[in-house]
């Protein structure tokens, strides 16, 4: 599903609460929560402005075109298939990056260096453990896609390598996970499924077919 990032001057985002597009109703600080009106002229001039989503009828506060609650940020929901405890650090990381990007940084490297043992590799080194999926036959972009969040994470806790005001650094670190998820969990996982649907017969054959290679 397309991801549109929480604006208070959007009519539609992804809503950080249950992570669904929908149209998000507005109103300013002196109208009652739950009236169905929408006056983008008052809303635009009112300081204090919350919009409550059509899917979930949860709430999210602004304070003019600052995002405050709930307190994640701008950042995507995690890959369903995402292992729990690299979701943990995930989402810990999309609830402190607007006010720590640095932090936010190296808790998405240590959520990649968690998800390797999940892909078959030791978890200790993670320049060791890409390069070893890279061996496999990792795809390049996905090779790219782990070495920005390292790289990232890395240098997140030296002085002068990220700056401490780079919010937009950080929040570009978790799509990549999510990406990363998608190829090595997500989409093997549905191909397999596909596979195992196929009669038996077929599946016989095509695995004769292969050991005659």
């Amino acid at each position: 599903m397309k991801f549109v990032a929480p604006s208070v001057h959007e009519k539609a985002f992804t809503c950080p609460h249950c992570g669904v597009l929908a149209r998000q109703y507005k109103w300013g600080h002196e109208l009652k929560a739950g009236t169905p009106c929408y006056d983008e002229s008052y809303i635009e001039k009112a300081p204090l402005r919350v919009t409550r989503c059509e899917n979930c009828n949860k709430n999210c506060i602004w304070l003019g075109e600052t995002y405050l609650f709930p307190d994640r940020g701008n950042a995507p929901r995690p890959n369903p298939d995402m292992p729990v405890e690299v979701q943990k650090d995930y989402e810990e990381a999309a609830r402190i990056y607007v006010k720590s990007p640095r932090g936010a940084a190296a808790l998405l490297r240590l959520a990649i260096q968690k998800l390797m043992s999940h892909l078959g590799q030791s978890g200790k080194n993670i320049n060791d453990d890409i390069a070893a999926l890279v061996a496999t036959g990792l795809p390049q972009q996905i090779q790219q896609a782990l070495d920005v969040v390292r790289v990232t994470g890395n240098n997140a806790v030296h002085p002068g390598q990220l700056d401490a005001n780079d919010v937009q650094v950080a929040e570009q670190l978790f799509p990549l996970v999510n990406v990363i998820i998608e190829y090595q969990i997500s989409l093997p996982n549905r191909i397999q499924e596909m596979y195992d649907e196929l009669p038996n017969g077929t599946r016989n054959a095509i695995e004769k077919r292969d050991e005659k290679k």
